[in-house]
């Protein structure tokens, strides 16, 4: 069950990896599953370019809310305990939006779903970090960031199933509660598994931080403790030091900018109104 000397995973990190990473799968589900209902939406409530606009958007505020303020929460309660939280909430979205009665609950269950997206994005990634053997912890970040691409795959091909099976009216009900499923297995499986040592030795939790440390096949467990005794302390010193400062002037502005061109291109866009743009290209909605 240890890490071995080549660097391995034991079946605890990849577990945990696993989880954390379904948050991101959901992540790219939950995003563009939209992009197969916005017809059938459109007519049942006759919906205005503006309305169609803002229960699209509706999803990004809450994404744009669950980013700003998951940061606090996980420290003071945890990462996985947060990430729970995400997953009841990714629930609450994949039932209210197939349950939906009217637009005005349609849009309030994509906004809570939009605010699980934005947590999740913050969260799992460091839950990731900080479960992760060092030599492996760029790659199981960056597999938060591949589930994201799997979700969105999975949401397209759900809805092309869906989409085939002459549903009706209700159809836009299966292809958006569909996600219930995922987000239950999510919701679940965080329970299975621990708490991330760094966080258990910010809230002065040693001995368990040790435990989980030994749990994930560390080695040399007591040295990786100091280490992060050692981190955290110096952490604590450069609180004092603001984020805006000349110092940090290239890595925000190259964090700004990555981010910015990558919605520059317009991809969005296509994810949402996906369908609608290839039916005006003369395109039914599972050719």
């Amino acid at each position: 069950e240890r890490m071995n000397e080549n660097g391995g995973l034991n079946k605890t990190v990849v577990l945990c990896a696993g989880v954390a990473a379904l948050g991101g799968l959901l992540f790219g589900f939950d995003t563009v599953v939209i992009s197969g209902c916005q017809e059938q939406l459109k007519a049942l409530f006759g919906l205005t370019g503006f309305q169609q606009g803002f229960m699209t958007a509706s999803a990004l505020i809450g994404t744009v809310i669950g980013s700003l303020v998951a940061a606090k929460p996980g420290d003071l309660y945890g990462r996985r305990d947060s990430l729970k939280v995400t997953g009841l909430l990714y629930l609450i979205c994949a039932l209210g939006c197939g349950l939906a009665w009217n637009f005005s609950s349609l849009i309030a269950f994509r906004l809570i779903g939009g605010i699980a997206v934005g947590a999740s994005s913050v969260l799992g990634p460091l839950y990731l970090a900080e479960i992760s053997p060092k030599e492996w912890r760029g790659r199981l970040v960056a597999f938060f960031q591949v589930n994201i691409v799997l979700g969105v795959l999975l949401a397209f091909l759900s809805n092309y199933v869906f989409g085939s099976l002459s549903l009706g009216a209700v159809e836009w009900r299966w292809k958006l509660g569909v996600q219930t499923l995922p987000a239950l297995a999510f919701l679940i499986l965080l329970f299975r598994i621990p708490r991330s040592p760094r966080w258990l030795m910010m809230r002065g939790l040693e001995a368990e931080a040790t435990a989980v440390l030994r749990a994930l096949g560390a080695a040399e467990v007591e040295a990786l403790v100091a280490s992060i005794r050692a981190s955290l302390l110096e952490e604590a010193q450069n609180k004092a030091v603001p984020l805006f400062c000349r110092a940090h002037a290239k890595p925000i502005f190259l964090a700004f900018t990555v981010a910015l061109f990558n919605q520059l291109d317009g991809i969005n866009a296509l994810m949402y109104y996906l369908n609608p743009i290839f039916s005006m290209a003369g395109f039914d909605k599972v050719s």
